[in-house]
């Protein structure tokens, strides 16, 4: 395709994100496996941009795992979001950030229903009333919070100690940026670039000054799919889903793979490790397992935050041999000691550790 009609393309894919006062909605897994990437969201959007972000305690779950697994309806879903857009409102917020592409994806599925049936949209304003005697506003402004730091890559890159440069070749960083299905396959013109070119963290790449590599199976899933990871039985489905993605990228020699879900980021962290015990197989090179972040995690290391603080530690990949290419200085003994000093249990069979 030439330039031209590529730009032509990419620009009938672009979104509007807010530019501050935020109403940040946590996600559950990231909570439970990355929590390191939130807190470094709420750092750098209030601290760092000076940025309003507020988030209620009282915020719960989607229920999108449940939904996706058939379990709980449709309708229970609507509700249990129009709570969280109640809260926006009693919060005195219209701009909502998402931290979970399946959140993300949940809250688009709601609002083109609405959209479309408007019936629903007053069943749920009935429901939820009943239920809690709570209104709510539909948000003026959604993003996902990967769209938030592709918005304010520049200013990243601007205050950055780190480029994405091999210190020790002088060449960038090969990255893989694998973004979830649920931000850009399920309503593209929701997602920065959608589902043609979904440039949300090849832009971050790029600005930061990696290379994004190109490869034949890059849209292709992580092999999470909630319905076969759920069911024992079909487990192996999901983990050959996995393993034609690894083998496809294996070729191009990544340094990390970058991702915006927290779904993805977990299973193409843990399954190396599955597929290492296995057969043996390790998909990067030297014999190691190639580390997978997240935006926050990556943000975080440019602008110089300690990789511990971030949380890198908690991967099932270790992050050593990237942060050596990057040339960042770290405490090996600080890796696993809470901020008063006491040292916590080390994980067993951690990769590349």
């Amino acid at each position: 395709m030439k330039e031209t009609g590529k730009r032509k393309i990419w620009s009938d894919y672009q979104k509007e994100i807010a530019d501050d006062h935020f109403f940040y909605v946590r996600s559950c897994i990231r909570q439970s496996f990355f929590p390191g990437s939130e807190t470094f969201f709420l750092d750098f959007m209030r601290n760092v941009l000076g940025k309003d972000v507020y988030e209620n305690p009282s915020h719960t779950t989607c229920t999108g795992i449940g939904y996706h697994s058939d379990i709980v309806p449709f309708q229970t879903i609507m509700t249990v979001v129009a709570r969280h857009f109640a809260l926006m409102k009693e919060s005195g917020y219209k701009n909502i950030a998402i931290s979970c592409v399946t959140s993300f994806g949940i809250y688009t599925e709601i609002l083109e229903t609405w959209k479309h049936f408007p019936e629903e949209l007053e069943k749920t304003r009935e429901y939820l009333y009943k239920a809690t005697g709570r209104v709510f506003d539909i948000p003026e402004n959604m993003a996902h919070t990967s769209d938030i730091i592709f918005k304010f890559r520049s200013e990243i890159a601007e205050k950055g100690k780190f480029r994405l440069i091999n210190k020790l070749t002088g060449k960038p960083l090969n990255v893989v940026e694998h973004i979830g299905c649920h931000y850009a396959k399920m309503f593209p013109k929701s997602g920065v670039g959608g589902a043609e070119f979904p440039n949300v963290l090849g832009g971050m790449v790029e600005s930061w000054g990696g290379n994004v590599v190109d490869y034949p199976e890059r849209r292709h899933c992580c092999g999470f799919g909630f319905r076969q990871y759920l069911v024992q039985a079909n487990r192996g489905y999901s983990l050959s889903n996995t393993v034609k993605k690894f083998s496809s990228m294996k070729p191009y020699k990544p340094d990390f793979i970058l991702t915006n879900c927290p779904g993805c980021n977990m299973f193409m962290d843990k399954w190396q490790y599955t597929m290492k015990e296995m057969d043996g197989t390790v998909y990067g090179e030297n014999g190691e397992s190639i580390p997978v972040l997240t935006y926050e995690e990556l943000a975080g290391l440019v602008m110089g935050y300690n990789p511990w603080d971030l949380g890198l530690q908690y991967h099932m990949v270790q992050s050593e041999p990237l942060l050596k290419k990057l040339g960042i200085e770290y405490d090996p003994d600080d890796k696993f000691r809470t901020k008063d000093g006491r040292q916590m249990p080390v994980p067993k069979n951690l990769i590349n550790a």
